[in-house]
């Protein structure tokens, strides 16, 4: 996992992130956590899993997240059984784990239905012995078709867990790197020093002369970039509608091909918007 790949995916300033590298059949894994909520005091690593022990900001109470991607093949089951359960092994904290386990507890929760199987009792046999409880996710119905992803084709939804709202006071004003990137921006910040007169100290001055740049500069962004969370919006509907037909029908060449042009467009509104 490189700082390019977790940066094009939109990773915000107060984002940070641990993740394990995909091994031969055992796939990557990525976890990110917002830094104003909790804090990561340890973590370990394991083939199939990721596990954070977090310690809340606000209430200081301390518990653990597992991120895994269990084995496709099944000879490597029991060994990814045995990594979660060292993993409840390791704190006494409140566990909890979320991922893509490729499988399924009940028939109807594949696509392609059929009975009870001994591997679907196997893994429900495996949360009861860790003292796991199965939550329901919202989100898509179902999380392959006919068994795997195609992988020409396939991508994994993000998995997001949250703890009731963030307390937002007003935003405090901060230089965006994305107005360097802006043509013509130099020129006009040297206009706007320029035009800027205060009698007094040099102090007061200096101290008068940012404020009013400020007040400009707030000015400016609104009317040049007050259209990027729109356009995020949007491009992230059109990202939205295509892996919702995606569910429940293969696309074809054309349909994969608008879709990659939606995900380049939405990267790029983020980028404005979390830029370096």
């Amino acid at each position: 996992m490189t700082m390019g790949l977790v940066r094009s995916l939109g990773v915000g300033r107060n984002i940070e992130w641990r993740a394990v590298n995909s091994r031969g059949a055992a796939e990557g894994i990525l976890v990110f956590w917002d830094n104003r909520l909790v804090e990561l005091v340890g973590w370990e690593e394991g083939v199939f899993s990721i596990s954070c022990r977090f310690k809340n900001c606000v209430d200081g109470v301390v518990w653990v997240f597992t991120g895994v991607y269990g084995p496709v093949c099944s000879g490597d089951r029991e060994e990814f059984w045995e990594e979660l359960g060292s993993v409840k092994g390791l704190w006494s904290d409140p566990w909890c784990v979320g991922g893509d386990f490729n499988l399924v507890r009940f028939p109807e929760e594949r696509s392609r239905g059929g009975g009870l199987t001994a591997t679907m009792r196997r893994f429900s046999k495996v949360l009861e012995d860790l003292e796991l409880r199965d939550y329901p996710l919202r989100g898509g119905p179902f999380t392959w078709r006919g068994g795997i992803l195609p992988r020409p084709v396939s991508d994994h939804f993000p998995i997001l867990l949250e703890r009731g709202g963030l307390k937002r006071g007003p935003s405090p004003f901060r230089f965006e790197n994305m107005w360097l990137e802006e043509e013509g921006f130099k020129d006009k910040m040297k206009t706007w020093w320029g035009s800027l007169n205060f009698a007094g100290l040099s102090s007061y001055i200096l101290d008068a002369k940012l404020r009013a740049l400020k007040n400009i500069l707030k000015i400016w962004n609104k009317e040049e970039f007050g259209l990027v969370e729109a356009k995020k919006g949007e491009t992230l509907k059109q990202v939205e509608y295509w892996d919702e037909k995606e569910k429940y029908a293969t696309l074809n060449m054309e349909d994969c091909e608008a879709r990659n042009g939606a995900r380049e467009s939405y990267k790029s509104w983020v980028i404005k918007e979390e830029i370096f």
